[in-house]
């Protein structure tokens, strides 16, 4: 809060810097927050992923894996 909290000469209602400056704190850390949590599931789907992987490994450009019938 400023130290003087009188009205400006004009006569208008005047928003403080502090009152803008405490807006955009706010935002970024909304925006922040936001961030971190979408990080997060995507580390968390990783980690899913990593940890289910039972499928067997393709042959190097041979498409899936078959027995031969001769």
């Amino acid at each position: 809060m400023p130290a003087n909290a009188n009205r400006p000469p004009d006569g208008r209602e005047s928003k403080g810097v502090t009152d803008v400056a405490k807006r955009l704190d706010e935002v970024v850390l909304i925006i922040a927050r936001l961030i971190g949590r979408r990080m997060a599931r995507e580390d968390y789907e990783k980690a899913l992923r990593a940890a289910n992987d039972n499928a067997p490994p393709a042959r190097d450009g041979a498409g899936p894996v078959t027995e031969d019938k001769d």
